[in-house]
């Protein structure tokens, strides 16, 4: 029985973290350097950390180099109830 409860719980751990993560497109409204966190035109926030893969152009970028109004496809997954994004690719 508790194999079995175990399996289980090990599968609802599995489906849940492949739906938290997620892919958009979209244009920056806003860069928050201070809290490392964009907003997306919909109103998504994206969390960075330094785990996030920038790529702007198509060279590796950072942080500074993200300005409101790029476009941007972005891929994130939810991490201690935050939206973070774990890849950016930029282009103006």
């Amino acid at each position: 029985m508790r194999k079995l409860s175990a399996v289980v719980l090990a599968g609802i751990f599995a489906v849940a973290g492949v739906a938290l993560a997620a892919d958009m497109e979209g244009k920056i409204q806003s860069v928050d350097p201070m809290n490392k966190e964009i907003v997306l035109d919909d109103g998504t926030k994206l969390a960075l950390d330094e785990d996030t893969q920038i790529m702007v152009e198509g060279k590796t970028g950072n942080l500074e180099d993200l300005k409101e109004g790029s476009k941007v496809k972005a891929s994130s997954q939810e991490k201690d109830g935050k939206n973070v994004a774990t890849m950016l690719e930029v282009s103006e």
